[in-house]
């Protein structure tokens, strides 16, 4: 029995493998055969099945996003209640027990450079049970200029659904870099702008909720592909931006520069440091952004900038901290590393100085951390310690110290 496939009866001699089981045996041909058809069975079945028992709470979902994210509480509270609201509205629109209908909350992250609205992004990503993308807005031109058209959108959020058009109808799309669609300016002007207002006036089919014709590879090229069309109704956006500048519009909207004694104490209690906490819809209109698309994204909120203890954290708490990630690579090799606690004052001292956020720590650490990565491996050490005068060395011959702003 063993010298025959129990699938199909060809001997051993006719096929190049029969692996032998308890009770009988299998050729390659037939094991390939039954690997594939798991593989469609498995398809068929939507990865995006979501039970109500397997939501997390507000608070839940926060808790999660503090493994990673150290700081931001504002932004985390209003993403984790975005997020179980876009669930409890897709759970209501398969119920239709009544009339009323939750509408979705669509929102808007403002915050500087490397204060993590990425990294908050990237880690609710983790732990969805919806398909999830996120889309760098620059790339987004009008439709019939260079660049990606609107529907690209749609046409990643599809190919992380693996083109299950329903599963796709219920996600959550990231715009990242928003500000950078703004209006140019309201001096006329002989060129189109192109990337500007007009990205935001196709945005907003999207934003609002209607059906909208994908293309499935994507763009132009294809120009005989069959559209797939997908509402947009219960797909929930955030989108985030740096807004660079904004600070001074919001300066002017507050009048913090007015001149007397009654103007000063009527400002007093203004943070001058954080103007981004005052930030209202009428700043991003002043800013570039169109009436209606502001309208669209109700939830309005904003990341506080970095301070040193903030910086000294993100170093080494969260679950993929830099430092966690340079231990992990030398304990690959076998390599015990360990820092000084200086080391870290040191860093924080040079990303404040460089005023980077977040980002600058990484390349602070590459420029300290690149030669002992590249020596350390083939000198058959088991003990590395980095010391403050090591990084200081480093940093000294490094080109880090261009980024100086």
């Amino acid at each position: 029995m063993k010298d025959k496939c129990t699938f199909c009866g060809r001997s051993r001699n006719e096929v190049e493998l029969l692996i032998d089981g308890v009770s009988g045996s299998i050729c390659d041909q037939c094991a390939t055969q039954a690997f594939e058809i798991v593989q469609e069975d498995q398809k068929s079945r939507s990865t995006f099945e979501i039970k109500p028992s397997s939501v997390k709470k507000p608070q839940e979902i926060k808790a999660f996003l503090d493994q990673y994210v150290i700081g931001q509480e504002e932004a985390k509270k209003h993403i984790a209640v975005a997020v179980y609201n876009h669930y409890k509205r897709l759970f209501q629109s398969d119920a239709k027990e009544d009339d009323v209908e939750i509408e979705k909350s669509n929102i808007l992250l403002v915050g500087r450079t490397g204060t993590g609205k990425t990294l908050l992004a990237r880690t609710i990503a983790k732990m969805l049970h919806v398909p999830f993308t996120i889309v760098d807005a620059t790339v987004l031109t009008e439709a019939g200029y260079v660049g990606e058209d609107i529907e690209s959108i749609l046409t990643r959020l599809l190919q992380a659904a693996d083109y299950d058009v329903e599963a796709a109808e219920k996600g959550i799309v990231f715009i990242d870099e928003l500000d950078k669609i703004a209006r140019k300016g309201d001096s006329p002007s002989i060129t189109r702008d192109v990337s500007g207002e007009g990205v935001q006036q196709g945005l907003l089919k999207l934003l609002e909720g209607s059906v909208v014709n994908v293309p499935p590879q994507g763009g132009r090229k294809h120009p005989e592909q069959k559209m797939i069309p997908v509402n947009t109704k219960n797909i929930l956006f955030i989108c985030g931006g740096a807004f660079d500048g904004i600070e001074r519009k919001i300066a002017l909207r507050l009048n913090t520069k007015v001149v007397g004694f009654n103007a000063s104490q009527a400002t007093e209690g203004i943070n001058r440091d954080n103007f981004l906490q005052y930030i209202s819809p009428l700043d991003l209109k002043a800013f570039g952004l169109i009436p209606e698309i502001i309208g669209r994204l109700p939830v309005l909120t904003y990341l506080e900038p970095l301070d040193r203890n903030t910086l000294r954290n993100i170093l080494t708490e969260p679950k993929n901290a830099i430092i966690r990630q340079y231990i992990k690579l030398f304990k690959i090799d076998g390599i015990e590393l360990t820092f000084d606690e200086e080391v870290y004052e040191y860093i924080v001292d040079k990303a404040i100085e460089f005023k980077l956020g977040a980002r600058g720590l990484r390349s602070i650490c590459e420029a300290i951390m690149t030669d002992l990565m590249y020596e350390v491996p083939s000198q058959n050490k088991k003990k590395v310690r980095v010391t403050q005068a090591y990084a200081e060395e480093k940093m000294k011959r490094s080109d880090v110290q261009k980024l100086r702003a």
